[in-house]
């Protein structure tokens, strides 16, 4: 596995605000009046208001800050704006990647990106400025929507464990980075990666199945 020394890459400690926040959305989720779509990402009112935060929560305790910007901390200035300075980037072999600017600026962050288009790119991880706003029902080439030659969120992105997690969450992290941030306008360059947008690496054999494969495997105990 490719790994990153990248000395900004730690986890703080922000427990009580996990807990507050995710605590919220569970009683905002289970109001009356919650409503949803096939799609998951058309919630209003009260059971948006518990989405944003919960997606916060995901946000916050997946240490997105750590790479994108603010550590752990959404009071930082610097929070999920991306790049700020070369010493936030990685350097993969010959390559040298860049956290990207989240925040819902229409230029230089997500703010031209439909929630379906991030939430793609955290399950699927396809990069949103080549993937449709459309729904995918295959991960393999050509089929269901995937790309027949799909362009990959560069590494270090931790999209292949993201893509584990249950839909509802991933839609809260859309939600939150479309509408739980205010946008910032920080231009962050182009990651450098092989021409073939690390297909080559994100293989089956590399990064493992998706779904997982049945519990147990061959490291695991059954009941």
């Amino acid at each position: 596995m490719i790994r990153s020394t990248n000395a900004s890459h730690r986890r703080t400690s922000t427990t009580k605000v996990w807990f507050a926040s995710l605590l919220i959305a569970a009683v905002a989720c289970t109001s009356q009046g919650t409503t949803t779509n096939t799609s998951g990402n058309l919630l209003t009112g009260d059971a948006r208001t518990a989405q944003i935060l919960q997606g916060r929560y995901l946000v916050m305790s997946h240490d997105c800050g750590g790479c994108h910007g603010g550590g752990s901390d959404p009071r930082s200035p610097l929070w999920l704006s991306g790049v700020h300075s070369p010493i936030d980037e990685f350097k993969i072999g010959p390559f040298t990647t860049r956290p990207k600017n989240l925040t819902p600026d229409n230029q230089t962050g997500t703010g031209h990106f439909s929630e379906r288009q991030i939430f793609n790119a955290l399950r699927y991880g396809l990069r949103p400025e080549e993937t449709p706003d459309v729904e995918i029902t295959s991960t393999v080439p050509g089929q269901g929507n995937f790309p027949l030659h799909p362009h990959y969120l560069a590494i270090p992105m931790p999209w292949p464990a993201w893509r584990y997690m249950p839909d509802n969450e991933l839609w809260a992290v859309a939600a939150y980075l479309k509408e739980g941030l205010k946008p910032v306008h920080n231009v962050v360059k182009d990651s450098e990666g092989p021409p073939d947008f690390w297909a080559g690496y994100y293989v089956a054999d590399t990064i493992g199945t998706y779904p997982a494969a049945p519990f147990p495997t061959a490291n695991e105990r059954g009941r």
